[in-house]
């Protein structure tokens, strides 16, 4: 399981692999990949609030995709080391790469593992679990997090972490000579959602509880990043809009399509690259939970 939207990033949409999975599969890494980079700071962020009571040694990613959140702890705990779970062995190729170029491979694991599978492999007893929107993907949540209260040490903390939405970039007026684009484009993504993963936009307090942890700690983390505060935030949105476009293609109508195909030419006039009026906007949800 991979960071939506991407997921979307994650990173984002498993359930729609079309023909050509390798290359669904490289045009989700890059996203991964870019929102790790515009999103650094606020993952700081949260891996700075997270309530624990000493820096954790063993961590477990779950859905680890190219990386975000492993470099974000290693970063942030250097004495630890961190297991990456993923289903794509794309994505732990592309984590161990960075890891080497790093000079971080000695303290990284890479696992390749269907989450929504009956067992799953030997994960140690970690200290801290984290979960970057990775739970939503999976057919029965309650289920991966009954096991992870399972493979929690005694003081270990799962993190949960969630986009609320896929990003916004466009502003709201005429972009591509369409108003309003960029929002029909996210209810169409919205509309495959509700059939395709249903647990996407859930409140996890709940779920967490009824999975027999405790929840410890809440917390939303506003994002709102100008392309004028950081060079790649075109870049996300060019891939991550790329990626929208192959989801709802079929949903959209002729005007909109033309409409997203201009703002996609990389090279047009009116490329989404070369917007200097872009900003990501989004909410990223935590959850803190014990045992």
């Amino acid at each position: 399981m991979s960071h939506p939207h991407t997921h979307t990033h994650a990173h984002q949409h498993d359930q729609h692999r079309h023909q050509h999975p390798a290359e669904d599969d490289a045009a989700q890494a890059e996203v991964l990949d870019l929102d790790a980079e515009v999103l650094a700071e606020h993952l700081a962020t949260i891996t700075d609030w997270l309530p624990l009571d000493a820096a954790p040694q063993r961590i477990v990613d779950l859905g680890a995709g190219t990386g975000a959140g492993t470099f974000a702890l290693l970063r942030r705990f250097p004495d630890a080391r961190v297991t990456a779970v993923d289903a794509s062995p794309g994505h732990l190729l592309r984590l161990r790469e960075k890891a080497r170029a790093l000079g971080l491979d000695g303290r990284v694991t890479t696992v390749q593992a269907d989450l929504d599978a009956a067992d799953w492999p030997d994960l140690g007893t970690p200290d801290l679990v984290w979960a970057s929107a990775s739970v939503h993907h999976l057919a029965d949540p309650g289920q991966a997090l009954r096991k992870v209260r399972g493979l929690l040490a005694p003081d270990g903390l799962l993190a949960l972490v969630e986009l609320a939405g896929f990003p916004r970039f466009l502003p709201p007026d005429a972009p591509a000579g369409r108003p309003g684009l960029e929002e029909r484009c996210h209810a169409a993504t919205d509309h495959l959602h509700a059939e395709h993963v249903p647990h996407r936009g859930a409140d996890w307090g709940p779920v967490l509880t009824a999975a027999g942890l405790t929840v410890t700690g809440e917390r939303t983390v506003a994002v709102d990043i100008a392309a004028t505060e950081h060079p790649s935030v075109g870049r996300y949105a060019l891939a991550s809009l790329r990626r929208i476009r192959t989801a709802v293609a079929e949903l959209l109508d002729p005007a909109d399509l033309a409409a997203l195909d201009r703002l996609l030419d990389a090279d047009g006039p009116d490329s989404v690259a070369l917007r200097p009026d872009l900003a990501v906007r989004t909410e990223r949800q935590v959850w803190a939970a014990r045992r």
